[in-house]
């Protein structure tokens, strides 16, 4: 019996061997043989090729941005010529760019130099004295932002930081601590910031938790939506221009030394095409994408959420673009109340009875034709003429 596990197995071993075949001398009196150089070799690693005939080699040759032969580092060094350019792995393992499918590169890059990162950190001793060595040296108004990548779990202590012990090493400036999707701890000096009090309401979906006096605490809950932790976020100044741009430059890099050469950018909440777009589209231009990025729109007002999109085909198109900086449509969330919930801690809402319908409202105008154009609505429920597509 083959299982989907097996066949796709099989199908990738088929791929890869096909990719990755041993190294063949050429013959010159062949018709149609390539016999031009590559344009690198990369020797002297570790490379599995999926091929049970030849599972392993320690060298590739690489033409036009396509693997001319794999093989032993014998065989492929032979294949070197003058203006072949040759990288000696030192023995480490050589791995295919790593897609992925779901990111925020284009918002997080404008302001990843802001971050203090605790991914990987083991205790919540040395978190707490890298915040307050970060605290030491961020000029106001700026904050000290750390943004996911970790939880409370990966500490030796089990626990989050409380907010006096974050008040005790940040007396004055701003500091919002986003774990997960579910909670962010802001300090005395974040809520004075961003201007919560006793008067202000908690927002739909979340919570601003209080003490005996109605006072805000300093944790905010998204029940279940993380909107709250977003909104306040975007409270915080941003960098100068020049400093989003080589904040995105370093995003992409780190993304670059963990593997990562492509990804679908899934845009967000507060990020506003073109406006939020100017950074990535002048690294574009500048031929300065070290990671080749589709990016989806995502709209930015509720119950407006059709018009925003049509405003939008007005000056970008699906496909727009080159391989490394692409339109890709619409996305993450097309109407605010089909909007996914990220806190998995809380109990699956039910999903309101206007969905059905703002979704009706909105799809049928995704689709293009020929990437030109604007399809209008088909026959549904609610909208019964017929479907008609204008192009220009």
């Amino acid at each position: 019996m083959t299982t989907r596990r097996s066949f796709l197995r099989g199908a990738s071993s088929l791929a890869f061997s096909n990719l990755f075949s041993p190294a063949k001398a050429a013959d010159p009196n062949q018709t149609g043989v390539d016999t031009m150089h590559p344009d690198l070799i990369l020797h002297n690693g570790r490379v599995t090729t999926l091929d049970r005939a030849n599972p392993n080699a320690t060298a590739v040759a690489i033409k036009d941005g396509l693997f001319q032969e794999v093989g032993s580092d014998s065989e492929i060094m032979a294949l070197a010529g003058s203006g072949t350019k040759i990288v000696d792995l030192k023995g480490k393992r050589v791995l295919p760019g790593l897609i992925d499918n779901h990111t925020h590169v284009v918002r997080g890059g404008l302001n990843f130099n802001m971050e203090l990162r605790w991914d990987g950190v083991r205790s919540l001793a040395d978190a707490m004295d890298m915040l307050m060595r970060q605290v030491a040296i961020t000029r106001a108004p700026q904050w000290v932002r750390v943004v996911g990548g970790f939880t409370e779990h990966q500490f030796a202590e089990k626990r989050l930081p409380t907010i006096e012990e974050i008040n005790a090493v940040a007396p004055d400036t701003p500091v919002f601590l986003l774990h997960l999707y579910d909670r962010a701890l802001l300090n005395g000096a974040a809520l004075r910031a961003v201007g919560y009090s006793r008067d202000t309401p908690n927002p739909p979906s979340g919570e601003i938790t209080r003490d005996a006096n109605g006072n805000p605490t300093g944790l905010l809950l998204a029940k279940p939506n993380a909107g709250i932790l977003y909104s306040t976020l975007a409270k915080g100044p941003k960098l100068p221009v020049d400093y989003q741009v080589n904040s995105t430059r370093h995003f992409m890099r780190e993304l670059n030394r963990l593997g990562v050469t492509g990804v679908i950018d899934a845009g967000g909440g507060f990020q506003n095409y073109p406006d939020d777009y100017e950074v990535i589209q002048k690294l574009s231009d500048e031929n300065q994408m070290t990671v080749r990025l589709a990016y989806n729109l995502f709209t930015q007002k509720p119950k407006e959420e059709k018009q925003d999109f049509l405003n939008w085909t007005q000056s970008v198109k699906y496909k727009q673009g080159n391989d490394y900086f692409r339109q890709n449509g619409a996305g993450e969330m097309l109407v605010f109340s089909a909007a996914d919930f990220e806190d998995f801690r809380q109990p699956r809402p039910d999903m309101p009875p206007e969905m059905e319908g703002e979704l009706e409202d909105v799809v049928p105008f995704l689709p293009r034709t020929a990437g030109r154009g604007v399809c209008m609505p088909p026959m549904t429920k609610r909208s019964p003429a017929p479907s008609t597509c204008s192009r220009k």
